[in-house]
C-alpha cells in the first residue's frame, strides 16, 4: 500500500510546474514501471483522471504508460486493463484538434505500445472514432502509420481492413489532413516490402489489397498531386515513390507520363524536399526499369529529362555551406548515383555518351555533375564501358584548364579512378600526372591571381570547396597513382623530377618528393633509373636539383614533412653527383633529419628556424668542402644566381639563398667572380623586406670571412649612393614617404651588412673598422632611421658590432667601444612604440624589445664602465617589462630573460667597490619590489627570478670568499678575489672593499621576500627561499661594525640556522609534494636566528606590506612569522619597537580586506600586547581609531572597520579586557581641548578641539563594540563601572550633537548606538526601547528627544540616581568645556516639562536658563530658549513677555540652530499670546522673519514661512482697528512688507521640501485678505494650487500671473525685481519657478515700462541658463518659459530685440575676453 501511494505521489508530480520536478519524476516512474508496470499503470491511471484540465499537459504521464505497457510481460496484459488505458487516451485525443503537440505524440506512442500486445483491441477502439464526424480521424490514422512503422509483422495481417475503413473517407479528407494520409500510406507500404523481406513466401498483396492500392493510388496521383498546398503535393509524391513497387505494372505505364513531371517539379523547393522526390525517383527507376517480369517501361529518351535534373541535383552536397545540411546533401548525392546506376544497368553505352555530352557542354553545373557520376559508375561499369577509353580520356583533357574549383576537384579524382582502371598511357599519362602536381601545389596565392584574371569568365560558384580541400585531394591521388599502381611508374619516373624545378610548383615539392621516394623503394633496378635521369634531356641537372632542394629545406615545420622529404630524395640522388658525397650525405643527412623529426618537440625551441638555417648553411659549406671542385662549385653559384627567379622577394626561401650563395662564395677566391657576384646578390635582394635584408646582411657576412676588404668596398660604395639613382630622385621628387622609406630600408640594409661583417671577419682585423665606423659621421647615417623594421635591424647591426668586441676580447684582442653611451641611447630610443610610425603588430613590437633589451647588454657588458646617468636611463627605460602580460608566453619569457640579463649586466659592470655595488643591488632591488609582491602571479615569478639571479652576481662579484656550513672565522673555503674586478682596491682593507652587512638592508629584505615562501606558485616558493639563503649567505660574509661585538656562539648559531635553511631548499628541490606549511616554518625557524636586533626590528616595522600581500596564503605565513618573531625575541624590542610594530601591523589589518587574514593581524596585535606593554598597544590602537573616524567613512569600509573587530577581541580576552575598559574610560574622562578652548570666545574651535584627533569617537566606538562583543567577560567589566559609564555617556551627547551640528553626525549616531549597546548589556530594556524608538526622529533632535525620554525613564526606573544625575548636570552649566554646558542644558530644558508640581525647582531650573541664553554657545542658547517655552501651561502666562523678549532676541542670533529654534518657539508661544503682547514687536518681528525665509534650511524656511502667516493674523487684528490712526499706520508699513514677500511665497509653493511648500500655502491663504485681490481666494482654492505635480503649479503660476497683471500693475516692478532675484537662488526649482513665473507674467503683460525693463534681461537669462545649467529641471523650464513669450502677443517686439542683440553678441565676441555679451546681459539681470 506504502509502494502505490508513492507512485501516486510520483504521478502527481508529473503535473507540478516545475520542469525539473516533472522531468524527474518521470524517470523515477519508468524505473519503476521497468520492475511493476501494473502498479505504475494502475496508479497512472487512477491520477489520468480529470486529464488535461487537471494536468495542464498530458505528455509526461502518457509517456510513462507508454513505457510501462512496453515493459508488461505476455502473461501480465489484462485485456480489460488494457482496454481501460486505450479508452483513456482516445479520450484526451477526440475532443482535440492538436495534431503535432507533444501530449499527442506521447498518447500515440501508448496506443502503439497496447497495440504490439493486443493489437485487435487497439484496431477495434481506433475503428470506433473512424466512421462519423470527428476530429480525431487524422490523430486516428497517426497511430495507425505509426503502429505499422513500429510492428510491420502484426500490422500487415491487418492491413486489409484498414484499407476498408480508410478508403471510404479517403476522398472527403480535407487538404489539411491530406499529409497525414498519405504519410500513413507510405508507411503502410514500407511495411508490406519489410514483411515481404521478412516473410517471402507469404504475400501480404492479395486482390483486395491490391485493388485498395490502386483505388489510392489514382486518388494520390490525380487530385492530391495537383493540390495548391506544397506539404500535400510533397507528402502524396513520398506515398507514391513507396506505392510503385506495389501497384500492377499496367497501371505504373499508364502512370509514368504524369507521375515523372510531379516529381521533378519538386526539386524547385528545398533541399530536404529534393531529397524526398530523389528518393521517389530511385523507387520509380527501380520499379519500371528492373522488374523482372516485364522489359523497361521507359526508354533512354524518356529518361533524359530525369538524369539533366539528377545532374544538378549533384552540386547540392557542395552548395550546402551550413553543416545542418550536410547530412541530407550527402544521402541525396548517393541517392542520385543509385539513379544513375540503375539507368546504366540498362542502358550503360547511351548514358556514357550523354555524361561525355555534358562534359563537354562546359556549363559547370552539369560538367561537375558528369564527372562525379563518371567517377561513381567508371568502377561498376567498367566492362560495359571498355570500349569507350579514348572518348573519355578526351573529355578528360578538354576539362584540364577549367578553373573552378569544383570541377577541378571533381576531375581530379576522376583522374585517380581512371588511372586505376589503367586510362593513363602515353603522353596521356604524363599530362594528367601534371595536371595533379599543379593542382597539388595551389595555394591562396594562385587562388587570388586566378580569380583577379581580367580574362576569367563569370561562372558558377560549385560548393564551397577550398583549395586545401583541393590539394588533400590531389596530393591523396597522386600518392595511390604511385604506390597502388605499379603500371604508373614508367610514367612517373623521371618525369616527377621535372615537376621540382619549376616555381609553379613549388607548394607541390613535399609530395613530389614522398613519390620519389616511393618509387625508389618499390623499384629493383637503381642504376637503370639513374640511367634515365642522364639520358633524357628534359630532366635538370643535379645543380638544378642540389640549389633548389638545399633552399626548400627552409621551413622544417612546413607541411607533409617537407625538409625530410627532401633530405630522403637528397639521399636517393647521392650517385649523380661528384665523388666522395654519397658517404658524407649517409652520415649527414640522418642527423638532420632526426632534428626535424618530432615537429611538436621542435616547436618548443623559439630559435629553431636560425638552428635549422644554420645546419642547411653549415651543410652546404660541409659538402662544398668534400666536393672540393672550384669549377663545379662555381656551376652551382651560377645556378644559384639563375634561381632568384624562382622565389618571390617576400619569401623566407630567398632569404637563405642569399646566404648559400654567401656561403658558397666564401669557399671560393676568384674576387673578381665575389664581387660580381655580391653586386648581383644586392640587385636581386628586396632590402625592404626585412627576412630578406637579414638573409642580405647574414650573405654578405659571410663573404665577408674571406673576403672582408671586398665587402667593405661594396658597402662604402652602397652608402655613397643612397638615394642617388634616377628613379629614387623621380620618387622622392613626388613623395617625401617614398624617399624616407627607401633611404631607411638602404641604411638598415647596410647596418645589417656591417654588423655581420663584423661578426664573421675574422677578429683580428676588425678593431681599425670598428673604430672608423663607429666615431665617424658614418654610424650616424645608418642610424637616422624611422620605420619600425629599419629600427630592428639597426638595433640588430648595433648587437652585432657590441658581440665582436666582446668576441675580440675574449680572443685577446681586446679595445674599448667608442660611443658606448650614445648606442645605447639609440636603441632606447628605437625600441620605444612610435604610433605615427603605423607599428601595429604587437607581437613584432615585443621581439623588438626583447633584440634591444638584448643589444643594452651587449653594450653593457664592453668596456668603458657605465656612469651613472646611463644606467639610471637604462633601467628607467626597462624595468616596466616585467609587468607586459604573459601572452604570447614564448616572446614575452624571452623579454624577461633578457631583462634579468640586462641587469645583472650592469650589477657586473657599474661600481667600483664592493660598497657602491651593494647600493646599486639594493636599488635595483627596490624597483623589482613591486613586481615581487604584484597580484598576477607571473610578475611575482619574474620578480623573483630576477632577484635570485642579482643576487647570485653579487656574491660572484662582491663576496671575497664564502665559507661551508659551520666553518669558524678560519678556514680552507675561501675563494680569492678576483683581481681583475677590483683592481687597486685589493690594496685597501676590506672594509673599503666590502660593503658592511647593515648596507644590505637584510631585515627590508627579508619581510620583502618572506611572504613569497608560501606562495601559491612552487616556483615561486623554492625561489624565495633560495633568496633568503642567498641573501644570508651574502649578510654572514660580510664585515659587521666592531660595535656589534658578535660572539663566536652567535656565530655558530647563526651558520647552524643557515645550515638548516639549506636543507629546507634541498628539499624543495627534491620533493616538491612536501607541505609548504612545514617548509615555511622552518623558514622562519632559522629567521628568527639569523637575524639581528636592528634587522629584527626593521623587519617588524615593515611587516604591513608583507601581511598585506595579494596572495591570501603568503600574508598568512607573513602573520605568522611575525608573531613568531614577537614570542621568541620580545625582550629585544623597545617601547618604540612595540609602537611602530603595532601601527604596522594595524596599517595591515585597514588594508587587508579578506575577514580571516584581518582576525589573524589582530590575533598578532593582542598577542603583542600581552607579551610586551598593552598601553602602547591601546594607545595606537585608539589613535587609529580615532584617525579613521575623522578621515573615512568607516560605515562603508569594505569588509567592515578593522579597529572595531580589534575591540571585540581585546574585550573577549580575559587578560586585557578590563585593562581596555579601564583605558577607554580614562580616555573619555580626559577632555581633548586646545590652548584657546577655555575662552569662551573660540567657540568655533570647539568642534576641532574635540574631534581633531578623533580619541573621544574612538573611545565611543570602542565602548560599544566592548558592550556588545564582550560577552561574559565584557558585561563583567561593565557592572563594575556602571556609573560612571552611564555619566560620561550622558555629557557625550551634547559633544556629539556639536559635532553634528558641524556636519559630524556620525559621531552622535555612533553615541547613540553606544548608549544602545550600553542598555543592553545592562539589561535596561526601557532605556534600550527608547533609544531603538529615538531612531525615527530627525537628526538635529534626536539628541534632544532622547535625553528626555532617558530623563523620564531614569525618574522611573531608577528614582534614587535622578537627584545625583541633575545636581551633576546643573554644575556642567557652568562648566568651561562647551560639550558638557551643552549637554546639560539639553537634559535641564527637558526636566522642565516635569519641574510644574515643584515651583522652588522650576524658578531654580528658569533662572538658570535665562542665564545660559547669553552663552557663548550657540547650542547652549538654543536648548535653554526651548526649555523657557516648555514650561507648563499653567505658568507660561507669567514668563510670556520674558520669553518673547528671548526670541527676538535670538532671532538675530548668528547661528542658524539658534535662529530655527527661536522661530519653533516663537510659533508656540505665538498661539497662546494676547496682541498686547506681540503688538510692540510685531514689525521687528516681520521684517527677521523674512530675512529668514531664504534660509537653505528646509525647517527653517518653513517655520518662518508659518511664522509669517501666524502674524498675519496680528495684521487683520489692526484692520479692524484701522480708525487708530497708529495702528493704521502700522498697517500699511506691514501690507508692504507682505507684498514683498508674496514673489518668495509663490515661488516656494513648489519648493523641493514638502514641509515648505505646505507652510507656503498656509502663509499665502492667512495673508490672501492684505493683497485686496479679487478673486484670489477662489484661486488658492483650486486643484493647481494644492497640487504638488510640476505641470498644475505652472498652471497655477499662469493663473496667478494672469491677476497680477490685472489687478496690480503698480506691483508688478516689485514681483518682477524680487522674482529675477530668485534666478541665483541656491536651489534650481526655485531657478525654474522665478523663471516661469517672470515669463509669464511677461507674456500677459502689457506694460510697457515693464516690458522695456525685463524682457530682454529675462530672456537672456533664459537662453544662458537653458544652454550651460547642469540642472534638467532648469533647462526645461527655460524652455518652456521661452515658448510661452514666444507665443505672447509681445513676441514680435521681443523678437526683434533679440535679433538685434544676437547681431550685437556677434559682434563683440572675443574668446580672449573673460566676459562675452551674454553675461552682461547676465549682468544687466543682476543689476
Amino acid at each position: 500500500m506504502a509502494d502505490s501511494e508513492a507512485v501516486q505521489v510520483l504521478v502527481s508530480l508529473l503535473a507540478d510546474d516545475s520542469s525539473i520536478v516533472r522531468a524527474a519524476s518521470m524517470a523515477s516512474l519508468k524505473d519503476i514501471a521497468s520492475l511493476n508496470p501494473l502498479l505504475v499503470l494502475e496508479c497512472c491511471a487512477a491520477e489520468s483522471r480529470g486529464g488535461r484540465r487537471r494536468f495542464g499537459n498530458m505528455a509526461e504521464i502518457f509517456q510513462v504508460m507508454a513505457y510501462g505497457v512496453r515493459a508488461l510481460d505476455r502473461k501480465e496484459v489484462d485485456k480489460s486493463f488494457m482496454a481501460k488505458l486505450s479508452k483513456i487516451a482516445t479520450s484526451e485525443i477526440i475532443p482535440s484538434k492538436e495534431l503535432n503537440s507533444d501530449w499527442l505524440q506521447a498518447a500515440t506512442s501508448l496506443l502503439v505500445a497496447i497495440g504490439s500486445h493486443i493489437p485487435d483491441l487497439m484496431m477495434e477502439e481506433i475503428y470506433l472514432h473512424l466512421l462519423g464526424p470527428t476530429s480525431a480521424l487524422p490523430a486516428m490514422v497517426q497511430i495507425l502509420a505509426e503502429f505499422a512503422s513500429s510492428d510491420p509483422m502484426q500490422f500487415i495481417p491487418r492491413w486489409k481492413g484498414v484499407l476498408s475503413q480508410i478508403l471510404p473517407i479517403l476522398g472527403n479528407v480535407r487538404d489539411a489532413h491530406r499529409p497525414i494520409f498519405a504519410n500513413a500510406f507510405k508507411c503502410w507500404c514500407q511495411a508490406a516490402c519489410q514483411w515481404s523481406m521478412d516473410c517471402p513466401t507469404h504475400s501480404s498483396l492479395d486482390g483486395d489489397v491490391m485493388s485498395f492500392l490502386n483505388s489510392a493510388f489514382e486518388l494520390l496521383l490525380r487530385v492530391w498531386t495537383a493540390s495548391r498546398d506544397l506539404k500535400v503535393r510533397v507528402a502524396s509524391v513520398e506515398a507514391l515513390g513507396q506505392m510503385v513497387g506495389l501497384i500492377t505494372r499496367t497501371q505504373l505505364k499508364a502512370a509514368l507520363p504524369r507521375l515523372i513531371p510531379t516529381m521533378l517539379d519538386l526539386y524547385k523547393k528545398n533541399q530536404d524536399i529534393a531529397f524526398l522526390a530523389t528518393c521517389s525517383i530511385h523507387n520509380l527507376l527501380n520499379a519500371s526499369l528492373l522488374s523482372e517480369s516485364g522489359p523497361p517501361l521507359l526508354d533512354f529518351e524518356d529518361l533524359t529529362m530525369i538524369l539533366s535534373t539528377l545532374l544538378h541535383v549533384v552540386c547540392i552536397n557542395y552548395n550546402s555551406e551550413e553543416k545542418t545540411d550536410f547530412s541530407v546533401g550527402l544521402k541525396m548525392y548517393n541517392e542520385v548515383q543509385h539513379c544513375f546506376l540503375t539507368v546504366g544497368l540498362v542502358y550503360p553505352d547511351d548514358l556514357s555518351m550523354f555524361l561525355v555530352n555534358k562534359c563537354r557542354l562546359r556549363e559547370e553545373p552539369l560538367t561537375f555533375g558528369a564527372l562525379c557520376v563518371l567517377k561513381h559508375l567508371l568502377p561498376r561499369l567498367s566492362e560495359a564501358w571498355h570500349v569507350k577509353r579514348p572518348l573519355l580520356v578526351e573529355a578528360v583533357k578538354f576539362l584540364l584548364d577549367e578553373q573552378n574549383l569544383g570541377v577541378k576537384m571533381a576531375l581530379s579524382e576522376l583522374i585517380v579512378v581512371m588511372a586505376s582502371h589503367f586510362y593513363l598511357v602515353g603522353t596521356y599519362g604524363e599530362l594528367f600526372v601534371e595536371y595533379l602536381v599543379r593542382n597539388c601545389a595551389l595555394t591562396n596565392q594562385n587562388q587570388s591571381n586566378t580569380e583577379n584574371s581580367a580574362n576569367k569568365r563569370v561562372e558558377m560558384k560549385i560548393g564551397a570547396v577550398t583549395l586545401e580541400e583541393l590539394r588533400a585531394i590531389c596530393e591523396k591521388g597522386l600518392l595511390l597513382v604511385t604506390i597502388t599502381i605499379p603500371e604508373m611508374e614508367n610514367i612517373l619516373w623521371p618525369f616527377l623530377l621535372k615537376m621540382i624545378i619549376p616555381r609553379a610548383y613549388t607548394g607541390a615539392v613535399a609530395v613530389v618528393c614522398r613519390c620519389i621516394s616511393d618509387l625508389w623503394r618499390h623499384r629493383s633496378y637503381g642504376n637503370h633509373m639513374l640511367s634515365l635521369c642522364k639520358t633524357r634531356v628534359d630532366i635538370p641537372n643535379v645543380e638544378d636539383l642540389f640549389a633548389r632542394l638545399v633552399v626548400l629545406l627552409h621551413d622544417p615545420l612546413a607541411r607533409d614533412q617537407l625538409a625530410t622529404h627532401i633530405l630522403t630524395v637528397l639521399c636517393h640522388l647521392a650517385p649523380l653527383f661528384p665523388k666522395n658525397i654519397t658517404l658524407f650525405w649517409q652520415d649527414e643527412i640522418p642527423k638532420m633529419k632526426s632534428y626535424v623529426s618530432d615537429t611538436e618537440d621542435l616547436k618548443q625551441d623559439p630559435s629553431y628556424q636560425d638552428t635549422w638555417d644554420d645546419m642547411i648553411i653549415n651543410f652546404l659549406a660541409e659538402s662544398l668542402d668534400v666536393i672540393r671542385d672550384a669549377d663545379w662549385i662555381m656551376s652551382l653559384g651560377n645556378v644559384f644566381t639563375k634561381h632568384y627567379e624562382l622565389y618571390a622577394p617576400d619569401d623566407e626561401h630567398s632569404a637563405l639563398l642569399h646566404r648559400c650563395l654567401g656561403m658558397l662564395l666564401q669557399k671560393t677566391t676568384d674576387r673578381a667572380y665575389v664581387y660580381n657576384k655580391i653586386d648581383w646578390m644586392y640587385k636581386q635582394a628586396n632590402i625592404a623586406i626585412p627576412t630578406n635584408r637579414l638573409g642580405l646582411a647574414k650573405a654578405m657576412g659571410l663573404v665577408a670571412a674571406s673576403h672582408l676588404d671586398t665587402v667593405l668596398e661594396k658597402l662604402k660604395d652602397i652608402l655613397d649612393n643612397v638615394g642617388q639613382s634616377i628613379f629614387q630622385r623621380i620618387m622622392s621628387f613626388f613623395s617625401d614617404s617614398f624617399r624616407t622609406e627607401e633611404s631607411d630600408n638602404i641604411h638598415a640594409a647596410l647596418a645589417l651588412m656591417y654588423g655581420y661583417a663584423a661578426k664573421y671577419a675574422p677578429s683580428t682585423v676588425i678593431e681599425a673598422r670598428i673604430n672608423a665606423l663607429v666615431g665617424t659621421n658614418m654610424l650616424s647615417r645608418l642610424l637616422n632611421v624611422r620605420h619600425p623594421r629599419a629600427r630592428k635591424a639597426v638595433i640588430t647591426a648595433i648587437d652585432l658590432l657590441g658581440n665582436a668586441v666582446i668576441k675580440a676580447a675574449e680572443s685577446g684582442a681586446s679595445f674599448p667601444l667608442k660611443r658606448r653611451d650614445q648606442l645605447l641611447d639609440y636603441i632606447l630610443t628605437l625600441m620605444g612604440r612610435d604610433d605615427s610610425d603605423g607599428y601595429v603588430d604587437y607581437y613584432e613590437l615585443l621581439r623588438t624589445q626583447a633584440l634591444a633589451i638584448s643589444a643594452c647588454t651587449t653594450l653593457v657588458s664592453v668596456e668603458p664602465k657605465l656612469t651613472v646617468e646611463t644606467r639610471n636611463h637604462v633601467m628607467k627605460a626597462t624595468l616596466g617589462f616585467f609587468a607586459i602580460p604573459n601572452d604570447p608566453v614564448d616572446v614575452v619569457n624571452h623579454l624577461i630573460n633578457n631583462l634579468i640579463t640586462l641587469l645583472c649586466g650592469i650589477l657586473l659592470n657599474s661600481g667600483e667597490d664592493g660598497r657602491s655595488r651593494a647600493e646599486l643591488l639594493l636599488y635595483i632591488l627596490r624597483q623589482i619590489d613591486q613586481f615581487v609582491s604584484s597580484s598576477i602571479e607571473y610578475q611575482r615569478k619574474r620578480g623573483c627570478l630576477a632577484v635570485h639571479e642579482m643576487l647570485l652576481t653579487f656574491q660572484m662579484v662582491c663576496v671575497s670568499g664564502y665559507r661551508a656550513l659551520g666553518c669558524h672565522a678560519i678556514c680552507a673555503h675561501n675563494k680569492q678575489i678576483d683581481r681583475t674586478l677590483y683592481g687597486n682596491f685589493l690594496k685597501l682593507p676590506s672594509a673599503f672593499v666590502l660593503p658592511s652587512r647593515e648596507a644590505m638592508c637584510v631585515g627590508d629584505r627579508v619581510i620583502m621576500y618572506l611572504p613569497r615562501c608560501l606562495d601559491t606558485n612552487p616556483e615561486v616558493r623554492k625561489t624565495s627561499a633560495q633568496i633568503l639563503d642567498q641573501l644570508f649567505s651574502i649578510s654572514l660574509s660580510l664585515p659587521k661594525p666592531a660595535a656589534s661585538g658578535t660572539s663566536p656562539e652567535d656565530k655558530e648559531l647563526s651558520y647552524s640556522a643557515l645550515s638548516s635553511l639549506e636543507d629546507v631548499i634541498a628539499i624543495l628541490r627534491n620533493d616538491t609534494s612536501i607541505d609548504p606549511s612545514e617548509v615555511f616554518n622552518r623558514i622562519v625557524s632559522s629567521l628568527c636566528i639569523l637575524l639581528t636586533k636592528d634587522e629584527l626590528s626593521t623587519t617588524l616595522h615593515g611587516c604591513s606590506v608583507a601581511v598585506c600581500d595579494q596572495v591570501k596564503q603568503s600574508a598568512e605565513g607573513a602573520i605568522q612569522a611575525i608573531i613568531e618573531f614577537v614570542t621568541k625575541r620580545v625582550n629585544e624590542l623597545s617601547d618604540i619597537d612595540i609602537s611602530r610594530t603595532t601601527q604596522s601591523l594595524i596599517s595591515a589589518s585597514v588594508h587587508v580586506t579578506d575577514k580571516h587574514l584581518r582576525m589573524e593581524t589582530l590575533g598578532a596585535i593582542s598577542s603583542l600586547a600581552e607579551k610586551a606593554s598593552a598601553k602602547i598597544v591601546f594607545h595606537e590602537v585608539l589613535a587609529t581609531a580615532g584617525r579613521d573616524i575623522m578621515t573615512k567613512d568607516i560605515s562603508r569600509l569594505r569588509g567592515g572597520w578593522p579597529m572595531q573587530d580589534a575591540f571585540h577581541v581585546f574585550s573577549q580576552h580575559i587578560v586585557l579586557s578590563i585593562l581596555f575598559l579601564e583605558h577607554v574610560i580614562s580616555v573619555l574622562s580626559q577632555t581633548p581641548i586646545l590652548k584657546g578652548d577655555v575662552d569662551r570666545a573660540e567657540d568655533s574651535r570647539v568642534f576641532d578641539n574635540q574631534t581633531e584627533d578623533g580619541m573621544l569617537q574612538a573611545a565611543i566606538f570602542a565602548l560599544t563594540a566592548f558592550f556588545r562583543g564582550g560577552g561574559k567577560v565584557g558585561k563583567r567589566a561593565v557592572e563594575l563601572h556602571y556609573s560612571s559609564v552611564l555619566s560620561e555617556l550622558t555629557l557625550q551627547l551634547g559633544s556629539c550633537h556639536a559635532l553634528a551640528n558641524s556636519g559630524l553626525h556620525e559621531p552622535l549616531r555612533d553615541l547613540l548606538t553606544a548608549f544602545q549597546a550600553f542598555c543592553e548589556c545592562v539589561g535596561d530594556l526601557e532605556m534600550g526601547k527608547i533609544l531603538a524608538r529615538d531612531g525615527q526622529l530627525s537628526e538635529n533632535e534626536r539628541w534632544i528627544s532622547l535625553i528626555g525620554e532617558i530623563a523620564g525613564c531614569i525618574s522611573i526606573k531608577r528614582p534614587k540616581e535622578v537627584q545625583s544625575i541633575c545636581n551633576s548636570l546643573t554644575k556642567s552649566v557652568d562648566r568651561t568645556h562647551k560639550y558638557q554646558r551643552e549637554a546639560a542644558a539639553a537634559a535641564l530644558s527637558e526636566f522642565v516639562r516635569y519641574s510644574g508640581g515643584h515651583g522652588s525647582l522650576l524658578e531654580q531650573m528658569v533662572e538658570v536658563l535665562c542665564r545660559h541664553v547669553s552663552d557663548d554657545s550657540s547650542n547652549v542658547r538654543r536648548l535653554c530658549l526651548r526649555g523657557l517655552v516648555q514650561i507648563p501651561s499653567i505658568h507660561i502666562l507669567k514668563y510670556t513677555a520674558q520669553v518673547l523678549g528671548v526670541i527676538l532676541a535670538l532671532l538675530d542670533d548668528c547661528d542658524e540652530s539658534v535662529q530655527l529654534t527661536a522661530v519653533s518657539c516663537l510659533l508656540m508661544i505665538l498661539e497662546s499670546s494676547s496682541a498686547d503682547a506681540v503688538a510692540p514687536i510685531l514689525l521687528n518681528l516681520s521684517v527677521r522673519l523674512r530675512n529668514l525665509q531664504t534660509s537653505m534650511n528646509a525647517k527653517m524656511r518653513a517655520s518662518s514661512f508659518a511664522a509669517f502667516g501666524v502674524l498675519s493674523k496680528y495684521g487683520t487684528e489692526a484692520l479692524n482697528e484701522a480708525f487708530v490712526e497708529q495702528a493704521h499706520f502700522m498697517l500699511m508699513i506691514f501690507s508692504k512688507k507682505v507684498h514683498a514677500v508674496v514673489p518668495r511665497l509663490i515661488l516656494h509653493l513648489h519648493d523641493e521640501d514638502v514641509s515648505v511648500r505646505q507652510a507656503c500655502r498656509n502663509t499665502l491663504r492667512r495673508v490672501c485678505p492684505l493683497m485686496e485681490i479679487e478673486g484670489l481666494l477662489a484661486l488658492l482654492n483650486t486643484h493647481c494650487f494644492l497640487s504638488d505635480h510640476r505641470s498644475e503649479y505652472e498652471d497655477f503660476l499662469r493663473d496667478i500671473a494672469k491677476q497680477f497683471t490685472q489687478h496690480l500693475p503698480s506691483r508688478l516692478d516689485t514681483y518682477m525685481a524680487s522674482t529675477i532675484q530668485a534666478f541665483d537662488a541656491s536651489w534650481p526649482i526655485i531657478q525654474a519657478n522665478a523663471i516661469y513665473l517672470c515669463s509669464s507674467i511677461l507674456s500677459l503683460s502689457d506694460n510697457e515700462h515693464i516690458l522695456f525693463l525685463y524682457h530682454t534681461k529675462v530672456f537672456g537669462t533664459m537662453v544662458s541658463k537653458m544652454s550651460r545649467s547642469p540642472d534638467a529641471i532648469v533647462r526645461a523650464t527655460c524652455s518652456a518659459a521661452l515658448g510661452l513669450l514666444l507665443k505672447s502677443s509681445n513676441s514680435n517686439l521681443w523678437k526683434a530685440a533679440r535679433l538685434e542683440r544676437r547681431d550685437s553678441l556677434r559682434g563683440n565676441h572675443d574668446p580672449e575676453s573673460p566676459k562675452n555679451s551674454q553675461d552682461e546681459m547676465l549682468l544687466g539681470v543682476r543689476d
